[in-house]
């Protein structure tokens, strides 16, 4: 039976100086009002370690044997989108009954906590042998290798995309008040989509492109924005632009495009948006965009042209000056 109190430090005193003075188990306990085994618990520790000071408990013991802790481990590190209700019930066929707190206890204690799976492309084998030449090929480029790049991408932006992960203090009773709601419409309200290009000097043009792109308009989109930016951002010579394999990109007009205006193109991976530091400027965009709430697409387009001149060059800057560990992570994964 747990106990239900500690005694105070000068009851514990008193039952040792009464033990000196040559009185049984008993006899103190009736005199203090106490059981008789509390005081012989006291008086033994006193006996063995001299002291009647208790030290901080170390907690409940663990319910989870040892041999339980490491199946549950061995399923998660084999599964690891294995439900906390399926490890209680291997547990149970195994014959033992534990709650899902207890489960949740176990996995802590060995580091492990339940995490959103992050969303990657899907990869075939060749993409993963592609990605890991590309890193390994670059890994020990200099970082003002980087400085040369003009990075690009598309980008499609919903009008109210990342309203939804917003929070707002408000009183239990405030919850209608405009201030603290977020309009939402049907299908997102719409979208828009954006190419953009940046450097560690800056972000170049924004533009938004109308209709379906093709090859025409991508080069179209390129003659007035592109070159425009690195002349803007003063690129200087020697600089290479970076885009994606989409077939708008790699068709043989654009190549040869490419090709007559002298421009040095960075060999790409497919299926590595990871790779291309202009998603997290995207990230920042949207971000930015959120927070300024346009109600149409015709502010949306506006906010978006406002907000992305105003990224500052050290943002960009420090994208880029962290290059290298991307090629890092993509080595240690094996190219995924």
């Amino acid at each position: 039976m747990a106990k239900t109190r500690e005694l105070c430090k000068d009851i514990r005193d008193k039952i040792v100086d009464l033990h000196k003075a040559g009185m049984g188990y008993r006899t103190i306990g009736k005199q203090l009002g106490e059981m008789a085994t509390t005081v012989g618990a006291i008086i033994r520790k006193w006996k063995k370690f001299k002291m009647m000071v208790n030290y901080p408990r170390s907690g409940a013991p663990c319910k989870i044997s040892p041999r339980g802790a490491s199946m549950i481990m061995r399923k998660v590190r084999d599964q690891p989108r294995t439900t906390r209700q399926d490890l209680v019930n291997d547990l149970k066929r195994a014959g033992t009954t534990f709650s899902k707190k207890t489960i949740s206890n176990t996995l802590r204690r060995h580091g492990l906590k339940s995490c959103s799976a992050r969303k990657v492309s899907l990869l075939k084998p060749a993409h993963v042998q592609a990605r890991l030449k590309f890193a390994n090929d670059h890994l020990d480029d200099p970082e003002e290798e980087w400085e040369k790049v003009m990075w690009s991408d598309e980008t499609k932006i919903e009008l109210f995309g990342l309203n939804s992960t917003r929070r707002v203090w408000r009183k239990k009773k405030d919850e209608y008040n405009p201030k603290n709601t977020i309009p939402t419409v049907k299908h997102g309200g719409g979208n828009i989509i954006l190419w953009g290009c940046f450097s560690t000097k800056g972000t170049g043009q924004l533009h938004r492109i109308e209709g379906r792109m093709d090859g025409a308009m991508y080069r179209e989109i390129l003659a007035n924005n592109l070159l425009p930016s690195v002349r803007a951002l003063k690129m200087g010579r020697g600089w290479v632009f970076q885009h994606d394999n989409n077939p708008k990109h790699t068709a043989r007009a654009t190549k040869e495009w490419l090709r007559k205006k002298h421009l040095k193109v960075l060999e790409w991976p497919s299926q590595s948006p990871d790779l291309n530091p202009i998603e997290n400027l995207w990230r920042e965009l949207k971000v930015r965009i959120a927070q300024g709430q346009p109600r149409n697409l015709k502010d949306l387009e506006k906010v978006c042209m406002e907000e992305w001149a105003k990224i500052p060059a050290a943002v960009c800057a420090n994208l880029v000056k962290n290059y290298r560990k991307r090629m890092i992570s993509v080595i240690a994964n094996k190219g995924f």
